[in-house]
């Protein structure tokens, strides 16, 4: 497997270029619906290999005044910037998501879990459950399937997403989700996880 696509290098010439052809151009509906019924807007949110960030463009304006975007990409928070411009600039971490040392509430997993080697998942896994703060949770979208090209980006199966997860998370739903974009009807995973207790 190449790993060329494990350098912050990678990244950002694709999105410098523009060569992002996983970018739906919009907030994901089903990480929207999920949003929108969140009663707390204090509470600290980690959007990690973030893109574009439509996600976190939407909260902001939904009035969520603690998301955190983490990119090692520095050309993925153009866009950002450019459509919200008020986005508090140290809110915006250039960082790798592995080294990350912040404290949060709540991950919001769109499309950074599919682009990382599959063999870094249980430490995704670890490193998610380490940031997040006592019953904290991830939630997000996964693919419901393995891809017959080579990735990023990478499936996978409930059964093994639960395999990964279980020993960090309960698993709260993980369902294939009708809030999905046409092309990718019936092959997303909606899911939420909460935080086990630590001894």
């Amino acid at each position: 497997m190449s790993e060329i696509f494990l350098t912050p290098q990678y990244w950002n010439e694709r999105y410098r270029t523009g060569h992002t052809p996983w970018d739906i151009g919009q907030v994901s509906p089903a990480i929207q619906r999920y949003l929108d019924q969140l009663p707390d807007q204090s509470i600290r949110i980690l959007i990690p290999g973030a893109g574009n960030a439509y996600e976190a463009i939407y909260a902001h304006r939904r009035g969520f005044s603690q998301v955190y975007v983490c990119d090692w990409a520095p050309s993925a928070f153009d866009y950002l910037r450019q459509q919200a411009p008020d986005f508090p600039a140290e809110q915006l971490l250039i960082a790798d998501f592995f080294k990350l040392d912040i404290t949060v509430d709540l991950i919001i997993e769109q499309t950074f879990f599919c682009a990382i080697d599959p063999a870094q998942r249980a430490e995704y896994a670890r490193k998610a459950a380490d940031l997040l703060s006592s019953g904290g949770r991830v939630a997000g979208l996964l693919f419901a399937t393995h891809f017959a090209q080579p990735g990023p980006p990478f499936g996978g199966t409930q059964e093994g997403y639960e395999a990964i997860f279980n020993p960090f998370f309960q698993i709260l739903q993980m369902d294939i989700t009708p809030w999905s974009i046409p092309p990718r009807a019936g092959n997303e995973l909606f899911f939420e996880l909460k935080k086990k207790p630590t001894d």
